[in-house]
Order: C-alpha cells, then sequence, then structure tokens
C-alpha cells in the first residue's frame, strides 16, 4: 500500500507535529513497511481456529467489603486542605 504524502501531513497537523521532508519520507517508507508485514496475516489459513480473546485465564477475584476503622477523624483531614465548606473539601472549577 502507497502512503501519500498528503496522509503523512494530515496526521502530523493533528497530532501537531512538525517534521522536515526528511522526516516525512522516512515515515512514510516505515509506514508502508509495516501495513506490508501486517498484511501477509491475511495469506494465513485460519480456517478451524477459534479466535482468541484472552491469552491466559482471568476471573474476577472477589472480596466482601469491609468498613474498616482509620486513624484519621473527617476533621483532621479537612484541616489538612486549603479550604472547606460543609464538611467537603473546596477545589476550583475545571472547566
Amino acid at each position: 500500500m502507497k502512503i501519500k504524502r498528503e496522509d503523512i501531513l494530515h496526521l502530523a497537523d493533528l497530532s501537531n507535529f512538525s517534521m522536515s521532508d526528511k522526516e516525512i519520507d522516512s515515515l512514510g517508507n516505515d509506514l508502508e513497511n509495516i501495513i506490508s508485514y501486517i498484511s501477509e496475516l491475511n495469506e494465513l489459513d485460519t480456517d478451524g481456529v477459534e479466535p482468541t480473546y484472552q491469552v491466559f485465564e482471568m476471573e474476577n477475584i472477589w472480596r466482601d467489603d469491609e468498613i474498616k476503622e482509620q486513624e484519621a477523624t473527617r476533621e483532621d483531614l479537612l484541616a489538612l486542605t486549603k479550604e472547606s465548606e460543609e464538611n467537603q473539601i473546596k477545589v476550583p472549577k475545571v472547566l
């Protein structure tokens, strides 16, 4: 598959990268080699092979929720903050 220079420039623009002509040419060659290598997978005979969804066995390990006593009180923790209001930590707006 031939990678067009315009495609690389578009990706660089989306990624906010500035690239020299040499880097663009090099990246184009690298991408073509990667795509060519990956496309070799299309030649594999996968008839009768089940899809692999997970490489190793995994299962959730469940435990009971337990409330454990803490040394710090609410007041101790609120005293560590810069600002609190109505027993809550006050933080700046994030928009």
